[in-house]
């Protein structure tokens, strides 16, 4: 179950990033086009649902899976802090993620606000967080791993 959950959790990251991308542009022509407001509206609930969904199955494998919470537990907070790849997927992930998707909601409310400018700016500071806390397999934590 966790391999097919750590499956779905990294093909969702691409529903993700897709979603914003698309949101951005969005909501940077939303001022002047009332048509891309009304489309902003259904993506950023696709992309809430969606961030929502991943963070929770994320939330799941960091705690059952080999990598967070039992890391700490076997470990201890101070040697996982010391190992790059251990605080990556202890710490630095989890947060990272967490503070992405909170931002993804507050932009939600502003998109039902019509506040399409403060929306873009909330998605593309998620984007920079979520592109820094993703495990990419050119990078150490994400070396072995695949891009789906």
């Amino acid at each position: 179950m966790y391999t097919g959950l750590l499956h779905l959790h990294s093909f969702l990251r691409w529903v993700i990033l897709i979603l914003l991308l698309i949101g951005l542009v969005q909501a940077f022509t939303a001022k002047s086009n009332p048509e891309a407001g009304a489309k902003l509206k259904k993506t950023s609930l696709f992309l809430l649902i969606s961030a929502h969904t991943t963070f929770l199955i994320g939330l799941y494998q960091w705690i059952v899976g080999p990598w967070g919470l039992k890391n700490i537990t076997n470990l201890g907070m101070s040697a996982v802090m010391k190992d790059a790849v251990y605080r990556f997927y202890a710490v630095e992930h989890i947060t990272g993620m967490l503070i992405a998707i909170v931002l993804i909601t507050i932009a939600r409310g502003k998109v039902k606000k019509a506040a399409y400018g403060a929306a873009f700016w909330l998605y593309l500071v998620a984007l920079v967080i979520i592109l820094v806390s993703i495990p990419w397999p050119g990078r150490m934590a994400g070396a072995g791993r695949g891009w789906i």
